[in-house]
């Protein structure tokens, strides 16, 4: 029999005799018949850069840094993690391809269902739709997104969003000059109709 004690940033999962599945503690005494294994809980930043396509084909780059882990505030998720990740290294390309399959997959079905121009002006949306989609693949893993930054980026020689961006830059140039337009033209009636009282007295 051994005492057994887990870091800060562990748990141990412990298996065998007298334990139907998986128990975990954060210490524990562990008896003959029984085998026990410490995991890391802490988060682990994962970078891809996602080729997607929009409605009307046409490619963009979407590079990502998720900042996932297990969740270890929900019992339940955290005993999914220790089943079907915490026996892989998580930095192993195993983890690092199941993530990013879910990360790819999600994405590329969300921006396929999207015009380009749809993609550019709800950016903040999409990048939401997309947390919350991986998410909920995640939890079947026991895993939790931490933190996510994901930028929209053109294709070399597809600069679409370049275009873009550039089209709501003259678009609000185009606007402020008229409201300067409207609001000088305002000031020039006000103006001459003070001018006229001051002829008519």
């Amino acid at each position: 029999m051994k005492w057994k004690t887990a870091g800060p940033s562990e748990y141990l999962a412990i298996t065998g005799w007298g334990i139907p599945d998986i128990k975990l503690a954060k210490n524990e005494w562990i008896f003959p018949g029984q085998k026990c294994t410490k995991f890391d809980v802490s988060p682990v930043n994962y970078t891809f850069e996602v080729q997607a396509m929009s409605v009307e084909k046409l490619p963009f780059i979407l590079p990502a840094v998720f900042t996932i882990g297990p969740r270890v505030t929900d019992m339940d998720s955290l005993l999914l993690y220790a089943k079907l990740i915490s026996p892989h290294d998580k930095l192993s390309n195993h983890v690092k391809e199941l993530v990013q399959g879910v990360i790819e997959g999600e994405t590329r079905v969300l921006a396929a269902s999207m015009t380009m121009e749809q993609v550019f002006k709800g950016t903040k949306e999409f990048k939401k739709e997309v947390f919350e989609k991986v998410q909920l693949e995640l939890d079947q893993f026991g895993l939790l997104i931490y933190n996510a930054n994901v930028e929209l980026v053109d294709v070399p020689g597809h600069e679409y969003f370049s275009y873009l961006g550039q089209k709501t830059q003259m678009e609000a140039a185009n606007q402020a000059k008229i409201s300067v337009s409207s609001a000088s033209l305002s000031v020039f009636k006000f103006n001459c109709q003070d001018i006229g009282y001051i002829t008519m007295k």
